[in-house]
């Protein structure tokens, strides 16, 4: 049996849920990151199961592209909330009320 294009995209649609649900439901700022990835690695699968499916090859210049902003963005926003957690000590949602430290 092979996996055709509705199984690719049932799979991305749970992994898109789970993000959604984890960065709705997380008050973790670090947990809410990772569902953000999370959801971005659904949108490439799904990108890449369409490309697949339709013989083109523009979905994975466009996932190449998703995985490029993704890897700054994994750089940027840690450091970001490294340095938050070292002048507040927490990473809570709940205690960083405002934006001024």
């Amino acid at each position: 049996m092979t996996a055709g294009l509705e199984h690719y995209l049932g799979v991305s649609a749970l992994l898109f849920g789970l993000g959604l649900v984890g960065v709705l439901l997380r008050g973790n700022l670090i947990l809410m990151y990772l569902s953000l990835e999370l959801m971005l690695n659904a949108a490439s699968l799904a990108l890449v199961a369409f490309d697949r499916f339709n013989g083109t090859r523009n979905g994975q210049i466009l996932v190449f592209f998703i995985i490029t902003v993704a890897a700054a963005e994994v750089a940027v926003g840690l450091a970001l909330l490294v340095a938050l957690y070292r002048k507040r000590q927490t990473a809570q949602v709940e205690d960083l009320t405002g934006m001024k430290l």
